[in-house]
């Protein structure tokens, strides 16, 4: 079996297509709105979908699958826009198993989304949302998701344990201070 590597060389290369592919979407100012709404912890709604977006891009474009709508899709998977840890908008049912259809509707308001691209966004919480993907795109974002999200959380985990030890090292510095002081 073939090992999957990422090939860094073209990574600035990559990294200016991605951009092109997903510059109309990051311009239009409902997309912008995503910044002002957590997602994990240090990590806001948009900033969450650009890692998603990205992953999802290079993956895709490695296997030779459609980058572009895995780009363009991954990109507006979580265009809720709203605070999902608040009960507040009239929503009903939980977040996980809503958000995918409000995150939809939201993106075919404001662009023209493909058969492809309109699976991705609907079933990127698979399995949770039970339906399966049509689409192989559309079970790359599924776990590009869950990854960052993953990634997302533990490096802000790792930033609070690194706090509590600075704070460990500031009490013992403390009680050692006024011990021999």
């Amino acid at each position: 079996m073939k090992k999957l590597t990422i090939d860094n060389s073209n990574s600035i290369q990559n990294q200016i297509d991605f951009e092109k592919i997903i510059y109309d979407i990051v311009s239009n100012k409902t997309v912008q709105q995503m910044k002002n709404f957590k997602q994990h912890y240090d990590t806001n709604c948009y900033e969450h979908c650009r890692n998603v977006a990205y992953c999802s891009y290079i993956i895709c474009r490695k296997l030779h699958f459609n980058y572009v709508s895995a780009a363009r899709a991954g990109m507006l998977h979580d265009l809720f826009l709203y605070d999902w840890r608040k009960r507040e908008n009239g929503r009903k049912g939980l977040h996980a198993f809503t958000h995918p259809k409000t995150a939809l509707a939201n993106a075919n308001k404001l662009f023209d989304l493909s058969n492809l691209e309109q699976d991705i966004i609907l079933k990127h919480m698979w399995p949770i949302t039970i339906i399966l993907p049509k689409y192989k795109e559309s079970y790359v974002i599924t776990i590009a998701d869950k990854y960052c999200a993953i990634k997302e959380s533990f490096k802000a985990y790792m930033s609070m344990k690194r706090v509590q030890v600075l704070y460990r090292y500031a009490y013992v510095f403390l009680s050692m201070f006024i011990l021999f002081r």
